[in-house]
């Protein structure tokens, strides 16, 4: 098997998660809604209808600020009301929380315990998120896969027959997509067992959080948490989980099917951003003689 240099999958770690998101500016009901007179209620109010649930997974966008504003509110309704039983986040990795931390712990403090990669997941962006929680004396735990099982999870066959064949297609041609085509086709198969490798992961750690009477947020790219394709597969029927995925105006790729999520939310578009030429311009090979 063909390996990928640490530059090339740091680059597909940051680039390659889907961007789908959560937020509340507008609210387009499922398909097979009847229609209502009423607006629907505004964001985090909204969470009640999502309740109750064992695990509830917010899809986000990973650069649209908006969502990691709503994230970290509804991190604050839930925590109010005794309800928030953890944060998950994809954003750090598995093994790493703030369980130990006091509620008065710092940014610095929080960072050093969720070993925060700050070139991947800019704090400016989560650390509210992070703080909101630990402020409301509930424990964020890393999801991801650690970065050390990234190499032995692409060499894992065994992933391979996780989801049924179409969804696999799906999460291939997802991947031929998201990285605009520059993906070599030889790498497909195991950047698709990292993906589910990593969906595992952040599964597995909501399932350790979980709590009578309250629910664990899990905060990811709104790829991971689809229903058929991510996070939802990896556990038994009996968890009740609620998926809720925003996503961006105009956005390429639209979920319009009411079976992946139970709340599909509409954002104002972002500005312009030719991201292939980003992942272009990062994959470039450098110039003769020049380290990398």
């Amino acid at each position: 098997m063909q390996r990928l240099s640490l530059p090339l999958l740091r680059a597909w770690l940051v680039l390659g998660s889907a961007m789908v998101a959560l937020a509340g500016c507008a609210y387009a009901p499922a398909p097979g809604t009847p229609p209502s007179s009423q607006p629907p209620p505004l964001w985090p109010d909204r969470l009640q209808s999502l309740l109750p649930a064992d695990v509830l997974l917010l899809g986000e966008q990973h650069d649209a600020p908006d969502h990691q504003r709503l994230q970290r509110e509804a991190v604050a309704w839930l925590a109010a009301r005794g309800l928030l039983a953890a944060v998950v986040m994809e954003m750090a990795e598995r093994g790493h929380s703030t369980q130990d931390l006091p509620r008065d712990a710092s940014e610095a403090q929080a960072r050093a315990a969720l070993q925060w990669d700050n070139a991947a997941w800019p704090w400016q962006a989560y650390g509210p998120v992070v703080m909101a929680a630990v402020g409301a004396g509930v424990p964020v735990l890393g999801g991801n896969l650690p970065r050390v099982r990234m190499r032995a999870a692409m060499a894992d066959t065994s992933r391979d027959q996780h989801l049924p064949a179409p969804a696999l297609a799906q999460q291939y041609q997802a991947l031929r997509d998201g990285h605009c085509g520059l993906l070599p086709e030889s790498q497909i198969a195991p950047m698709a067992r990292i993906q589910i490798a990593r969906d595992a992961s952040m599964a597995q750690t909501a399932l350790e959080a979980l709590r009578p009477g309250q629910t664990v947020l899990l905060v990811a790219g709104g790829g991971h948490v689809l229903r058929h394709l991510g996070i939802p597969t990896h556990w038994p029927a009996n968890v009740l989980s609620k998926v809720a995925l925003a996503q961006v105006e105009h956005a390429q790729g639209a979920i319009k099917s009411g079976a992946e999520a139970d709340a599909v939310i509409s954002t104002p578009a972002l500005p312009p951003r030719d991201v292939c030429a980003e992942l272009r311009e990062q994959w470039r090979p450098a110039p003769l003689g020049q380290k990398v």
